[in-house]
Parts: structure tokens; sequence; C-alpha cells
């Protein structure tokens, strides 16, 4: 610990709330996406962080600081999100929920009932791993089908996974992290792992983009805004891979197969929704188009919705559109474009 982070833990210990917001700074937005890998919702990241700090800032009496601060916070903020978990369950998206859809279901009503997994913005991501132990990349520990596998963990499960395979922490600490033993922790791993294998992909998004390469994505992503905003159903075609899937949080119906999932873009989005606009961005690692929606002939478009695109091989194989205007926000993207 160098002179001033001690210099700012003695004040810090004296009830000094600047020298504790010096200290956990550095920490806030890698802890943050901890949070989020263990919640499936930047909100409810952005309010397990503030319990942890709060937690922090109450017991920093009990950090020894022969010990990693970080590691320490990372404890703090792993019980945290344990006790969320325990309290709200699990996020799930529609493929979560039953089958697909065998024909296009216009006019659906949201599912209230159900906490869905959101997005999160790769703005607050850092590139490369988060410790040389560590087997995953930031960005890709945050990719849609990674986030939506963990959610089928139990949390202790989902906690061990990520602090050994995303933080590169070993069994031990872990078991002091979790206040169990390293058998459990094993146990934990061993469990996790065969559910993660069973559910993500052996290629990560990130490989899949590092292996298309910047300029063939650029044109993917291109093609997909343009041929929205066309209504250009053969162009959108061309795009997708032949098992696509699209789906639509807060909606209960999902749609495979490009002729299903095409019949669908036909009938609602391309010819009954009014006129698009898109601002292409990035969220979960992943390349993905904001979209603007404007039903009547003059007026702004306003935030419709975000979606996250999956790629495999030169092609789009999952659109996941999640839907309202506050995924725009998140993403510090504006809440209309001008007509």
């Amino acid at each position: 610990m160098s002179e001033v982070s001690a210099d700012d833990l003695t004040c810090a210990r004296q009830g000094d709330g600047d020298a504790f917001g010096r200290l956990v700074e550095p920490l806030r937005r890698e802890l943050h996406a901890h949070c989020y890998r263990m919640l499936g919702s930047a909100h409810d990241a952005d309010d397990a962080l503030q319990e942890a700090l709060l937690r922090a800032w109450r017991g920093l009496s009990r950090f020894e600081a022969r010990g990693s601060l970080r590691s320490w916070l990372y404890a703090v903020a792993t019980r945290a999100c344990l006790d969320t978990i325990e309290a709200r369950g699990r996020r799930a998206l529609p493929v979560d929920l039953g089958p697909s859809s065998d024909h296009t279901v216009v006019d659906a009503a949201p599912r209230d009932d159900v906490a869905w997994l959101g997005p999160y913005p790769d703005a607050a991501l850092g590139d490369g791993p988060l410790g040389p132990d560590a087997r995953y990349e930031q960005r890709e520990a945050v990719e849609l089908a990674f986030v939506a596998a963990l959610q089928h963990l139990p949390g202790n499960q989902r906690a061990a996974l990520l602090l050994f395979e995303v933080l590169g922490l070993s069994a031990a600490e872990i078991a002091a992290t979790m206040r169990t033993s390293t058998t459990s922790v094993n146990s934990a791993l061993a469990r996790a792992r065969k559910v993660i294998a069973d559910r993500v992909p052996a290629q990560s998004q990130r490989q899949a983009v590092r292996k298309l390469g910047d300029a063939r994505l650029r044109d993917l992503v291109a093609g997909y805004a343009a041929a929205m905003e066309r209504g250009d159903a053969a162009a959108l075609a061309a795009l997708l891979t032949e098992d696509v899937t699209w789906s639509m949080p807060p909606l209960p119906h999902w749609y495979r197969g490009v002729e299903a999932v095409m019949n669908f873009a036909v009938q609602v989005p391309l010819t009954r929704c009014g006129s698009w606009r898109h601002l292409t961005t990035s969220a979960n690692g992943q390349p993905a188009v904001a979209s603007y929606l404007r039903h009547g002939g003059t007026g702004p478009h306003r935030a419709w919705s975000l979606n996250v695109l999956t790629v495999r091989g030169d092609a789009i194989a999952a659109i996941t559109s999640f839907l309202g205007p506050e995924h725009a926000a998140l993403l510090g993207l504006p809440g209309a474009l001008p007509g």
C-alpha cells in the first residue's frame, strides 16, 4: 500500500469520507461490473454497490492493512450481491421462459411479473483480464450468453465461478471471501462450470468479433441498421444465420430460425411500427444498435430499444432487443433524434 493510500486509510478509519472516497474510487467501475455479473441488472448493480460501499465504510475497522483492499471490497460486494439474490431470485431472458413462438405475435403484452436480464454499457468496462490467473477478459465476462447462464446458478456457485474465473482468486481466497471451506468452493466451481459449458458457446463474442475484423463488423452492423430503416426484408435476411433468434424483453415471445424471424420482422418492425432511425454502439462486449422510432409523419424519433447483436461467422446469430428508452440513457445516448 502506498504512503498516500496508507494515509487515506488512517483518515478514513477516523471518519474522513473524502479519504474513503479516494480509496474506493479507482475500484468503483470494476466492482460495479462484478455486481452486474452477479445480478444481471445494471440497476441492481447500482444498489448492490451502494450497499457494499456503505458496509465497507461502516466496517473499515475490520480491514487488515496487510491484506488487499481490493480483495476485501470484492468480498463485501459479493456478500451484498448474495443478499440481493436471496431476496429477489434470478433474472431471465425470453429464451429462458419456454420454447420459441411458432407464429408471429402482434401487439404482445409485456410480462411485468418477470425480473428481466438487462444490458450493460461497454463504457464502464476495462480491457483485458482483471488478474493474471483470470480465464475471462472483462468484456467477455459481461457477454449476454455468459451473464444469462450465470443466472441459472445458485448464488454461491455464481460467486465462486466469478471470483475464480474472472478475478483469478484462488479457492482458498474465495473460501475466505464467502466464509466457507475450500472443499465447498471446489464443489461449487465444478457444478458451475458444467452449467456454463452447457449454456455458453465455446467461442466468445470477443473472439468472434476479432476473427470477423473491424471493417466487416462495421458493415454488418451498419447493414442491419440500414435494412431496418429502409424496411428492406431481403437485405435483413441476408445478414442472418439460418438458426438466428430474436427476443425482445419484456415481451415473452421469441423467434428461432430465419423464416420465423423474418416473418416477425415483416409483420411488425418493418411495416407496422413507423419510421426508424439508428445509432450504432456496443453493449455487453458486443455490437449493438440503438433504435429510435417515430410513429407519426413528423417530429423527433424517440429512443425505443437497444438491440444487442450476437455474431457468428460473418452473420448475425441473435438479436436481443431490450425495449424501453431507459436503455439509451444507460449507454449515455440521446433520448431522441431529430426527425
